[in-house]
């Protein structure tokens, strides 16, 4: 696989992904490297979101690839798409990645180390016990549906404006409108 290039590339087709992990569950080894070539861009843009680290983005993202390999038999179509699997696999293999960081490591130092602590709980363990965790659900919860689906779509998918409206099915200007008022909405509910 290797590093990988961030490019802005249209949106894979869903069946397309399916079709590429099923191929996977079989161990074709072609078609796991299809299946990078299509998705790499955007899981990066979220691992690279998410740990602010491009050596730490660019090593999730190269263990998340290998746990898609050894778990693509798991995968079922009936459960969602394929990319907002891995995307999840992704996600939750950031949280790890998170939990085992030292406090004191600072997230944007490119030459910090990332040692894994003890059993202690991360920052982020005391993070979403917290009640600022708490607060932003319910706040999620009041916005529109619109408005808290598009937020969604372009946080864990890492999806653009334009591929929010196509996937949604709704016009360009809406779902900039819901991206910016649901935004708004949020940090006035949070008191930021």
């Amino acid at each position: 696989m290797g590093r990988h290039r961030q490019v802005v590339t249209a949106a894979p087709e869903p069946d397309a992904l399916a079709e590429l992990l099923a191929r996977c569950a079989l161990r074709d080894e072609q078609a796991l490297e299809r299946l990078y070539r299509l998705t790499a861009p955007r899981l990066f843009s979220l691992a690279l979101r998410m740990l602010k680290r491009r050596d730490w983005a660019e090593d999730l993202l190269q263990d998340c690839y290998i746990a898609v390999w050894r778990h693509a038999a798991d995968y079922r179509t009936e459960r969602g798409q394929a990319l907002a699997w891995m995307a999840a696999i992704l996600r939750n293999r950031a949280l790890d990645w998170l939990r085992r960081l030292d406090p004191e490591t600072p997230l944007d130092d490119e030459s910090a180390a990332h040692e894994p602590v003890g059993d202690e709980p991360g920052p982020l363990e005391h993070v979403q016990s917290s009640a600022m965790v708490r607060a932003l659900q319910e706040c999620l919860e009041r916005l529109q549906p619109g408005q808290r689906q598009a937020i969604a779509f372009a946080y864990y998918q890492g999806l653009t404006h334009e591929e929010l409206a196509s996937r949604l099915g709704e016009p360009l200007g809406t779902v900039k409108t819901w991206i910016r008022r649901g935004l708004e909405q949020l940090r006035r509910c949070l008191g930021r």
